[in-house]
C-alpha cells in the first residue's frame, strides 16, 4: 500500500475512535445530570383546579346571548348553534 493512504487511515481511525469516545462521555455525563437533577430538584407538584359547581356558573345576558346566536348563524350560514355559553 501507498505510506500515504495508509497514514491517512490510521489519521481517519485515531479521528472517528476519539469522536466516538467523546460522544460517550457527552451520554454518560448527560445521563448523571439528569438523575442528579431528579434527585436533588424534583417535579414541583402542581395543584390542580377545581371545577366550579354547576349552580356557580354565571349565565349570560340575553342580549348577549342573542349576539352571540346572530353571530354563529351569519358565520356557519345557519348551520351552526351555540350549546353552551358561559363567562370566564
Amino acid at each position: 500500500m501507498n505510506p500515504l493512504i495508509n497514514e491517512a487511515l490510521q489519521l481517519m481511525a485515531i479521528g472517528m475512535v476519539t469522536v466516538f469516545c467523546i460522544l460517550l462521555i457527552v451520554i454518560f455525563l448527560g445521563t448523571v445530570l439528569i438523575k442528579l437533577v431528579n434527585k436533588f430538584a424534583p417535579e414541583e407538584v402542581v395543584a390542580k383546579k377545581i371545577a366550579p359547581a354547576a349552580n356557580a356558573v354565571q349565565q349570560v345576558d340575553a342580549t348577549v346571548k342573542a349576539v352571540i346566536d346572530a353571530t354563529i348563524a351569519q358565520i356557519t350560514g345557519g348551520k351552526g348553534h351555540a350549546t353552551k355559553i358561559t363567562k370566564l
